[in-house]
């Protein structure tokens, strides 16, 4: 199953979003694989490529990964703990170009509607959020 990251600059936000798409997208034995990198390691607002690349790790059940980042520096250190991977590792992980919630619930509800979605239709269900935002 594809796993997601949601990054945000701030950790109850990453956090919310984490929990929406839960619910939303989980049912029975299945859980969605998706954990929150938000905030720094210190608690404060921003986002750090070391929490992101456990976070990665972690919902990484050998299907890939998604990242979902919220703003500009959001992707940077995103990217970053992507180049923090083993090569084995890198080649699963891909950062969504999608709305951060819209995205994050487009991503959730694809995973959850087939555990064996490839990552190339997840990124397309989070980025095609991107239209409503165009209307």
């Amino acid at each position: 199953m594809i796993g997601l990251v949601i990054v945000s600059h701030s950790a109850q936000v990453a956090e919310g979003i984490c929990q929406m798409i839960t619910q939303i997208s989980s049912s029975g034995d299945h859980k969605l694989p998706v954990l929150a990198a938000g905030g720094t390691a210190e608690g404060k607002l921003g986002t750090d490529p070391k929490k992101i690349l456990d976070a990665i790790r972690k919902v990484n059940e050998g299907d890939g990964v998604v990242v979902l980042c919220d703003l500009g520096s959001g992707v940077i250190s995103s990217q970053a703990a992507i180049s923090m991977l083993e090569p084995h590792e890198k080649q699963f992980v891909r950062i969504a170009d999608a709305p951060l919630l819209e995205g994050s619930v487009g991503a959730a509800v694809e995973v959850a509607s087939d555990s064996h979605t490839s990552i190339d239709s997840v990124i397309a269900a989070a980025e095609a959020s991107r239209q409503l935002h165009k209307k």
